[in-house]
């Protein structure tokens, strides 16, 4: 619970006596203290809170544009973000564009919507390719940190390996709440670690804290894991597709989002389905065969499932993309496609973890034998045309890939919330627009006034 965000908004309605008890309620519901030091917790919280809140009448304007942030009015559950859908990924777009602001160079950067960043640098006259890449555990694994910490560990992984790159080290940033056992934090670096050795790429750096501090009480673990590689190649990033191109899938067992759907359903067994590394494995055999330079493109199938990537890939590239659901489902580990199938899960609309390879027909053929040599099933699921859309073809019939407004509901909770469009999409839209070029001008005002000091 976020004791800070609590009296912020308690003070709106209540007087200051009514907050301070029901403050201190809320403090020993989760901490093992006498009412008396509850009662001392929850007047220190509502003191410092009305301190910050004189922001407001403060006549230093370049201090308090500082101090306030540029309100959209548009919550995140709102909108989606993190949900893996169109909403989500518009906001994205919206980052990408304050981080373009900066006109800072680099080789892909967040506006190509790729799965990892990469920067050029020249060494010795050699061209060498930087590619870095970050994820952030599954919000539903916190109570199991090994899971979560191997799953986002492979994450991280998997995106510097589509780009192209040799993985070379691993790093972490760990936030458990106040309340949280100090075992979370072994649990989920031991989840990290189990990737590490198992694919002998290091962990070499992190950072761990409390989730804000004194003011969030729980065991909430809020954690991410960063990768970094290199590479002599060009990236294999989404807008290098052309016209002609065979589209290749590795078998997915899902990570956090199968492992997520598997326990919440108490479908226990589906689990262990998904504690694999084949994606690293055929990434590996593609650049030990020395296939990079003539692969095109490559891709993790998570962000939303098949639908969303092949939407953001179309749009990124401006091609059209043909898939053939028949052969999609083949490349579905069956006990994982058989659990989405019986709760009604859509398995194109969530994260199967698989690779997907955008190649010419004769590298195709190539790459094809690399993985299966390695041990991970790979087939040929569609092509790329110049149609514009991403397209499904099922039974016959040809229908539009569109992401849903967010992935397919995989827990009941997110049922509950549903996935379709809110009627004032376009006017959030509109909302989270300003929001982003008044972020913009900060920053630009900000950078102004350092750059003149």
């Amino acid at each position: 619970m976020d004791i800070e965000g609590f009296v912020r908004q308690a003070l709106k309605k209540d007087d200051e006596k009514s907050v301070e008890m029901q403050l201190q309620d809320k403090i020993l519901e989760y901490k093992n203290i006498t009412p008396q030091q509850a009662n001392k917790m929850a007047l220190a919280v509502i003191e410092e809170v009305k301190h910050t809140l004189k922001i407001e009448k403060h006549d230093d304007g370049f201090l308090k544009e500082l101090i306030e942030y540029p309100k959209a009015d548009v919550a995140m559950g709102q909108i989606g973000v993190g949900s893996r859908g169109e909403g989500d990924f518009f906001v994205h777009r919206k980052i990408a564009d304050i981080v373009s602001s900066t006109h800072t160079n680099a080789f892909i950067t967040p506006e190509a919507q790729d799965d990892g960043g990469v920067v050029k640098k020249s060494v010795n006259s050699n061209d060498i390719y930087v590619t870095t890449a970050v994820d952030g555990i599954h919000s539903r694994l916190s109570e199991y940190p090994f899971l979560g910490g191997f799953h986002v560990a492979r994450a991280a992984l998997r995106d510097v390996c589509v780009m192209g790159a040799d993985p070379v080290a691993v790093i972490s940033d760990l936030h458990l709440a106040d309340d949280g056992d100090v075992g979370k934090l072994f649990d989920f670096t031991a989840g990290i670690c189990a990737v590490s050795e198992l694919v002998n790429v290091p962990l070499v750096a992190g950072s761990t804290l409390r989730v804000g501090g004194d003011m969030v009480l729980g065991d909430r673990l809020v954690s991410a894991v960063g990768a970094i590689g290199i590479s002599e190649y060009p990236p294999t990033a989404r807008k290098r597709a052309e016209v002609g191109d065979v589209i290749l899938l590795t078998e997915g067992s899902g990570g956090g989002t199968i492992t997520t759907t598997a326990i919440y359903h108490g479908l226990f067994d589906v689990v262990r389905e998904t504690m694999d590394i084949s994606f690293i494995k055929a990434s590996e055999a593609i650049f030990n065969a020395g296939l990079l330079p003539e692969v095109h493109a490559m891709t993790d199938v998570t962000n939303g499932g098949l639908r969303g990537d092949a939407h953001e890939i179309s749009n990124t590239t401006g091609l059209g993309l043909t898939f053939f659901n028949d052969k999609i489902r083949e490349m579905i580990n069956p006990k994982v496609l058989e659990m989405l199938e019986n709760l009604g899960i859509d398995p194109l609309g969530v994260s199967v973890d698989s690779l997907m390879i955008i190649a010419p027909k004769d590298v195709a053929e190539k790459v094809k034998k690399a993985v299966g040599d390695a041990g991970v099933a790979i087939s040929e699921i569609g092509y790329v045309d110049d149609t514009g859309k991403a397209k499904l073809v099922k039974n016959n019939d040809v229908e539009e890939l569109k992401p849903l407004f967010r992935e397919a509901a995989y827990t009941k909770i997110k049922m509950v919330v549903g996935d379709t469009t809110p009627d004032d999409f376009e006017l959030m839209k509109e909302k989270v627009e300003k929001a982003a070029l008044d972020a913009i001008k900060k920053k630009d005002n900000v950078v102004k006034a350092i750059k003149g000091k």
